[in-house]
């Protein structure tokens, strides 16, 4: 035991300067992370600005029991699960597939200019994409528009009918996220060994073969621990691009809970509810991932822990 202290303390030493250089982000994690956990408190309480999280009155679980009371608490779990695994069917494949063609490009000034422009969406604000969007999508001058009307069709008010909004959220996130999401696939691809693929070449493979067989078993355990990391994401969905795209008409598909979660936190200023309702959230993330992450590391011995 002694022994192993004396190794673990010597290679502490030994990478002292790397940990000096780990202090800030250790700062940042638990002043800006850990920290703010306290308030957690509030969901168990009847907080009181002016009593503080100390002073408040305990109600115990009654704020999680009127989340599950509320009248679209149904369609707030609806529509958030919908819209992430639509993102987990749809937009989390595509920057992979992306990755695996942009591999197959031999001309490196072509392959670094389409890796160029298919990550500068994820540089735009998201008030300006969801200005484009709408100026894309206008009934009376988008050109989206335009093109139904010279094929004979009629103008569709795209923003203010439910069963559109869902199609259009991830096709943006496709549009803004798709470039900069496949970086962690190219980075990998460029490390799998390159002799693999001359021995394939030598043997007949094609290129779609040794896609199949080199390419994407050497980039699964990335593809793995990333499909983690967004299944353990399944219950939020970003509050700002919906709430910038969201009205009153498109309610039914378009409220999550962390839009609500917003409403109700900042607008209404019911704090209590509000803390309640996301470490509901947060538990029911945690349950899914830990699920999630056993299942993997029996299937593919891949995990997260």
């Amino acid at each position: 035991m002694i022994q192993k202290f004396k190794s673990f303390a010597y290679s502490m030493y030994r990478t002292r300067y790397l940990h000096f250089l780990a202090i800030p982000g250790l700062i940042y994690l638990f002043v800006f992370q850990y920290g703010p956990m306290y308030g957690v408190l509030m969901a168990f309480q009847k907080f009181r600005t002016r009593d503080g999280i100390i002073g408040s009155e305990w109600v115990g679980f009654e704020n999680f029991i009127r989340f599950f009371n509320y009248p679209h608490f149904g369609r707030l779990i609806q529509n958030t699960l919908i819209i992430n695994v639509l993102q987990l069917l749809i937009v989390f494949p595509i920057p992979i597939i992306f990755a695996l063609l942009l591999n197959e490009l031999r001309n490196k000034h072509f392959k670094s200019t389409v890796q160029t422009v298919s990550y500068l969406p994820h540089f735009i604000s998201l008030p300006a994409i969801v200005g484009m969007i709408v100026m894309f999508l206008s009934p009376t001058d988008g050109f989206i528009n335009r093109i139904i009307e010279s094929l004979g069709g009629t103008a569709i008010h795209f923003m203010a009918q439910p069963e559109w909004f869902r199609p259009i959220y991830i096709m943006s996130e496709i549009w803004t996220n798709m470039g900069w999401s496949a970086i962690i696939y190219i980075a990998a691809l460029s490390g799998v060994n390159q002799e693999l693929y001359e021995g394939a070449v030598l043997d007949g493979a094609s290129r779609i073969k040794m896609m199949k067989h080199i390419s994407i078993p050497c980039i699964a355990p990335t593809i793995i621990i990333l499909f983690l990391l967004q299944v353990g994401r399944i219950m939020n969905v970003g509050h700002e691009k919906i709430l910038l795209m969201q009205n009153p008409l498109i309610f039914q598909t378009s409220d999550v809970i962390s839009t609500f979660v917003y409403r109700i936190g900042l607008e209404q200023l019911d704090y209590s509810f509000a803390t309640a309702v996301s470490v509901f959230n947060s538990v029911i993330n945690i349950l899914i991932l830990t699920f999630a992450n056993a299942i993997s590391r029996k299937v593919s011995e891949t995990s997260l822990w």
